[in-house]
């Protein structure tokens, strides 16, 4: 397979082990997000640190991902975006609504940082 997933106790890890995000890929990613989502996780971090090209197909996964995690009010974070992608993202206006950071560590500080704040809002309401 082209990536891993690590669980952990609030989030999900997704590690790729190619350099495409692309329609070969795209369709085991859709499903492992989906997969990931029904088990009852609702929090994703994307590590696409070795991901230097991305297509179309690969945007849609992505965005699946954003998507299942908004829809039960989860997180859903993206680091390591190399500069093709970081591009294509940004014309694709992806970079307005999903969060990414530059590394893994740093996603992880916006993830408990998200968590707390959500966490917070809970316990005022």
């Amino acid at each position: 397979m082209s990536f891993r997933t690590e669980k952990h106790d609030n989030y999900s890890i997704i590690f790729f082990s190619t350099d495409k995000l692309d329609s070969i890929v795209a369709p085991d990613l859709k499903s492992e997000l989906v997969l990931i989502n029904k088990s009852g996780e609702k929090n994703i971090i994307m590590d696409l640190s070795s991901v230097i090209y991305c297509d179309s197909s690969g945007l849609s996964a992505i965005l699946t991902g954003y998507r299942l995690c908004q829809q039960v009010n989860g997180i859903f974070i993206i680091c390591g975006l190399q500069p093709a992608v970081e591009k294509l993202m940004t014309i694709s206006q992806l970079t307005t609504i999903i969060d990414i950071t530059t590394t893994l560590p740093e996603a992880l500080d916006l993830f408990y940082e998200k968590q707390l704040s959500v966490n917070s809002d809970e316990n005022n309401t």
